[in-house]
């Protein structure tokens, strides 16, 4: 199992730690780098300094939500990206929430499978150096095919109901999920495979967003807390929640509780529930459950409060993966 490392998953992190964060899973040796689309950062952006910043690490930009970028804005935005860095770039995909899509950017999210599935078709066609002369039923991209070198890495879909694991299985070289514990990971294998059966081609590989900080401070154990509030409001993480032991806290989201309430409801050591959190023995043994369940790459998203850059947990995690990797 490959670990890689995501930046600008948080709202809360110093804009230099974001860079620190980059710099070190380039010298340690991670697999790959994210660059998430959020609250704060425009993600082709940040990946084009993070690219800057760093030696050889390749980039993924994403998830970007699809009801936002069309495909040739995503296809420009990545070969932007690795004709400045010199650097692979691929993209990830998603749906994201009603929270980004339609109260942030004013955008519609119906029919959010459909626009995941077709997004994906266009955006490979562009990767390719095709002109994409798409018309789907919510995605259209006609006349345009990139001026820059196609940027060379890899589509990724975000996916966890059906309809998104069978559009990742048709369309995607990767399916990344996000918060899921090692018994769902091995269910989502399953229901990938069977996708992947189904439309005649390779298993895409899996790849996992999991909160991490090794020999935590109090710090960073509130920070894991504070971004798995972050979740409770959206779709299809309420069970994995309520497994954690933060069914409070979701049954507040569900009522209509103010966040600070919500948060407040979320008790200090909720990532050692449900993340990479925990003493050297406990995240090796987490990480070992991961790989044995089918997860392909874990996405390490370090918590940085109290250790800048994420600095001590990413060298614990690549001294963990090393001459016996997971």
């Amino acid at each position: 199992m490959d670990l890689s490392v995501v930046i600008a998953s948080r709202p809360n992190v110093p804009p230099d730690d974001e860079l620190r964060t980059a710099t070190l899973a380039d010298r340690l040796g991670f697999a790959d780098l994210w660059i998430g689309e959020g609250f704060v950062w425009d993600a082709f952006a940040l990946a084009t300094a993070a690219g800057a910043a760093t030696e050889r690490i390749p980039l993924t930009v994403g998830p970007i939500p699809v009801a936002v970028r069309d495909p040739a804005s995503i296809a420009r935005g990545a070969a932007s990206v690795a004709a400045l860095t010199g650097r692979a770039t691929g993209v990830a995909l998603g749906t994201s929430s009603l929270r980004v899509v339609e109260r942030m950017h004013g955008r519609s999210r119906r029919r959010p499978a459909t626009t995941l599935a077709e997004s994906a078709q266009a955006v490979r066609r562009l990767f390719a150096g095709k002109v994409a002369d798409f018309d789907g039923e919510t995605v259209a991209s006609h006349d345009y095919r990139l001026r820059l070198d196609p940027p060379g890495g890899t589509i990724t879909l975000a996916a966890f109901g059906d309809r998104a694991i069978a559009a990742a299985a048709r369309y995607a070289d990767r399916m990344v999920l996000d918060l899921v514990a090692p018994g769902q990971v091995r269910g989502l294998r399953a229901r990938l495979e069977a996708a992947a059966r189904e439309a005649g081609r390779p298993v895409p590989r899996l790849a996992a967003w999991i909160p991490a900080a090794v020999e935590p401070s109090a710090e960073a154990e509130a920070q894991v807390a504070e971004s798995l509030a972050g979740y409770l409001e959206v779709a299809g993480y309420a069970g994995v929640l309520t497994e954690a032991g933060l069914g409070e806290a979701v049954g507040l989201a569900a009522a209509g509780a103010p966040m600070d309430e919500r948060r407040r409801a979320m008790p200090p050591d909720a990532g050692r529930a449900i993340g990479l959190v925990g003493d050297e023995a406990t995240v090796r043994t987490r990480l070992a459950a991961y790989a044995d369940a089918g997860l392909d790459e874990l996405v390490v998203v370090p918590a940085t409060a109290g250790d800048p850059g994420g600095e001590r947990s990413l060298t614990a995690l690549a001294e963990m993966s090393g001459p016996e990797p997971f």
